[in-house]
């Protein structure tokens, strides 16, 4: 009993939890939900989603109901009441953050049920309003923008624009925005927003535009470079980079002296730089820029300049070398203005991670490595300093002696191929096959440790020990591998059965011997068999062009018989055999005895009838004693 109560107790629990509790005098039968007055309205339009639950029951009194209000599977709505009319969820002056699927759930006492899902689609989106906090601004100077979307709700993001351009982007919690007009002249500033109902992004049109002027900055950068004229490497300029009176009314200014990308000073009111000049071309440019705030004032001039000596540039011979190999390196620069050097001599300075050598001539001769490595050459006179670029240098590996190998068996009268590969060496290698000291084919592998391979026919047994190849990677001697050494397998061409004994009589309990031979490049694969029969009656593998298979007689073994002979190449039938067994020579003889045994029983029978018939009246004892002397006889 105990346990039946318990069982009875889980039962109506899980089906509480599972939303169908058993109520035999409640069902809820339906669920409806639908849009009025449309599923499809335009903004500003009252909307009233009305949910309509039937209940069958046997209960005259008030039933509570919870209704539950979805919109995208997000409960946005709970209501509980205990009337039975339908209920009514309003969203006056709908707005497109409202778009998505809803749905109603009703509850009552344990009972569940949910309505399908409804769309609701609204269309249109007010204009937005832009306002700005200036209408004339000077280069640099922020305006505040704040655009404003009359009455929509939901997520929303403005977007503004300068003419055709973004300014900026932001969510509801950063409008207003500030941003700085660029460029002098007139600005026409627009704005629009996006209300994102997820995954839906919906968007306004643009706001009204509102013109902004953007005046000049009065203050601009004033450069000054002496001297600008007949300057060579090594003179020493005195630059000033400042600004006019109007500085004052803008401490908050910056200013920056460069030439290319070097930044020669920086300050607020006027920087000052006295600069060696270094030629990186026959002309160069000295920039003076101003900041105030975000606007940016340039000025640039340009200062020719007279190289005293030229870039260096640096060569390496041999163009190719190998680990270890000597190596000479030339770094050379012209001399351009003799008269400033004034006959001082340039120095050559060969630079790299690991070594540093110094040499009046530029003339550098050293092994090369094991490893690549990187060279500069630097040359300097009259404190002015030049960089050559970089020149790479990776030594080879020298190849190693080739090894020549074949893939699969080689069998005659078919392709073979054949691979070369040096175990070392820096790609590309050229490999070549050699017949007889004649070349024959060509490969060029541009891989590490890929072999060369070659497809050759193979037409005479003796053929591939004429084949050996070489290596080479670059200047140095070919490399040499040994001749190929592989058999060739010559292919099975016939075979051939005979029978000993060859004549006399083959019968049952006597030995009999096939000999199967054959032609083909041994350890051979031999079988014998019978025609009535495709399982071997016995295999053996043999080094030698002969073999044979011994067996007694039994009358069973009638049959004809072939033997198959099989090498790595193919494999080859013999002729066909007929053994025909005999009966053994002492069946023949019991056979025999007893055909002799009843012949005579029989002519003896036929004498005994014959003298009955003759003698007529013997008597029956008389009978008896010759018919059992008979019987006496044939047992």
């Amino acid at each position: 009993m105990g346990l039946l109560l318990l069982l009875t107790s889980t039962l109506l629990f899980s089906s509480f939890h599972s939303g169908t509790a058993l109520n035999a005098d409640l069902k809820i039968t339906s669920v409806d939900l639908s849009v009025e007055p449309s599923n499809e309205v335009s903004r500003g339009t009252n909307v009233t989603l009305r949910c309509k639950g039937k209940v069958l029951t046997s209960r005259i009194d008030a039933l509570i109901r919870v209704y539950t209000i979805s919109k995208d599977d997000i409960v946005i709505y709970n209501k509980t009441t205990s009337s039975s009319e339908d209920f009514l969820y309003h969203l006056p002056e709908a707005r497109v953050s409202n778009n998505g699927k809803y749905r109603c759930r009703m509850h009552m006492m344990g009972e569940e049920m949910g309505s399908q899902a409804v769309t609701l689609s609204v269309t249109g989106m007010s204009t937005p309003i832009l306002q700005l906090s200036k209408a004339i601004v000077t280069e640099g100077e922020a305006v505040n923008a704040t655009c404003l979307a009359p009455g929509e709700t939901g997520s929303i993001w403005f977007n503004f624009y300068d003419g055709s351009k973004d300014v900026d982007k932001i969510g509801p919690s950063s409008n207003p925005v500030m941003f700085r007009p660029k460029g002098v002249g007139d600005h026409v500033i627009r704005c629009s927003y996006s209300v994102f109902v997820m995954p839906d992004k919906f968007s306004s049109p643009q706001s009204n535009a509102v013109n902004v002027t953007v005046k000049e900055l009065s203050v601009v950068p004033v450069l000054t470079i002496s001297p600008q004229d007949n300057v060579y490497e090594g003179d020493a300029l005195k630059i000033t980079c400042s600004v006019n009176d109007a500085m004052k009314y803008y401490p908050d200014a910056l200013l920056l002296l460069s030439q290319g990308d070097t930044l020669l000073s920086t300050g607020n009111t006027s920087v000052h730089a006295n600069w060696t000049v270094q030629a990186t071309g026959p002309k160069l440019i000295i920039v003076c820029r101003l900041y105030v705030r975000s606007a940016e004032k340039v000025e640039m001039k340009t200062v020719s300049v007279t190289e005293l000596f030229s870039v260096p540039t640096l060569h390496m011979s041999p163009s190719e070398v190998f680990q270890g190999d000597s190596i000479q390196l030339t770094c050379t620069s012209k001399i351009l203005s003799y008269d400033k050097l004034g006959g001082e001599p340039l120095i050559y300075r060969l630079e790299s991670l690991e070594d540093n050598m110094t040499q009046a001539n530029g003339l550098f001769v050293f092994k090369a490595k094991k490893i690549d490595f990187n060279y500069t050459c630097t040359v300097v006179a009259k404190g002015i300093k030049k960089k050559s670029n970089v020149l790479a240098i990776n030594p080879k590996v020298p190849v190693s002696a080739p090894k020549i190998s074949v893939h699969g068996s080689a069998i005659l009268g078919r392709e073979l191929e054949i691979s070369c590969l040096s175990e070392t060496g820096t790609p590309p290698i050229t490999y070549t096959l050699w017949k007889n000291n004649k070349q024959n084919k060509a490969v060029r592998v541009q891989e590490f440790h890929k072999p060369a391979k070659f497809t050759v026919l193979v037409s005479e047994p003796g053929q591939l020990h004429e084949y050996f190849c070489r290596a080479s990677n670059g200047n140095r001697e070919p490399e040499l591998s040994e001749k190929l050494r592989t058999a060739v397998i010559v292919p099975m061409t016939e075979a051939y059965l005979m029978v000993l004994p060859t004549s006399g009589d083959i019968s049952e309990g006597h030995s009999v011997t096939l000999i199967c031979s054959f032609t083909g490049t041994p350890p051979v694969t031999v079988g014998w068999y019978r025609d009535s029969d495709s399982n071997a009656l016995n295999l053996t593998t043999t080094k030698i062009n002969t073999t044979s298979y011994t067996f007694i007689l039994s009358k069973k073994h009638s049959d004809k018989y072939y033997c198959k002979a099989q090498n790595r190449a193919n494999s080859v039938e013999s002729n066909r055999v007929e053994l025909e067994v005999g009966m053994a020579k002492w069946k023949k003889l019991l056979i025999s005895g007893t055909i002799i045994l009843v012949v005579s029983s029989v002519v003896m029978v036929g004498c005994v009838l014959f003298i009955r018939s003759r003698r007529g009246e013997r008597k029956p004892s008389a009978e008896l004693s010759v018919l059992q002397a008979l019987n006496q006889m044939t047992l």
